[in-house]
């Protein structure tokens, strides 16, 4: 029971390092292109998923030794706080409820093509360096 507890804080506190880098992205993206095409959710998704895809390739060919403490930090965690599709899905809404379906279309499917291409090109950078 007490280390579940800890696990649990251990991806309270990454959640929490992944929610303020999030923040960072949000303020560093002009309102001015928010407004028109919410660059900054997107932006997010696809350094996150790429950053997954380069985290689990280590994990998986290079992380015997990492405890399972680093891996729920870093993915369920940090960048469970960081990437946010629940996000992705209201900026969607709300593009499809200003009535501009081409830019709904055009947002939905750019982000979800770049953030499975990211996924791969993470998994096949570390598949390259390792």
């Amino acid at each position: 029971m007490m280390r579940e507890v800890y696990l649990a804080g251990v991806v309270f506190a990454g959640a929490g390092a992944g929610g303020v880098a999030r923040h960072l992205v949000n303020r560093a993206v002009p309102l001015s292109i928010s407004m028109h095409f919410p660059l900054s959710t997107l932006l997010v998704n696809v350094i996150g998923c790429f950053l997954m895809g380069v985290l689990t390739g280590w994990f998986t060919f290079r992380g015997e030794a990492t405890g399972q403490t680093l891996r729920l930090f870093l993915t369920t965690g940090v960048l469970g706080g960081f990437t946010t599709f629940s996000a992705f899905s209201l900026d969607t809404a709300l593009l499809w409820q200003r009535g501009d379906g081409g830019m709904t279309l055009v947002y939905v499917l750019g982000t979800v093509l770049a953030c499975v291409i990211s996924v791969f090109t993470g998994l096949a950078l570390m598949r390259a360096l390792l």
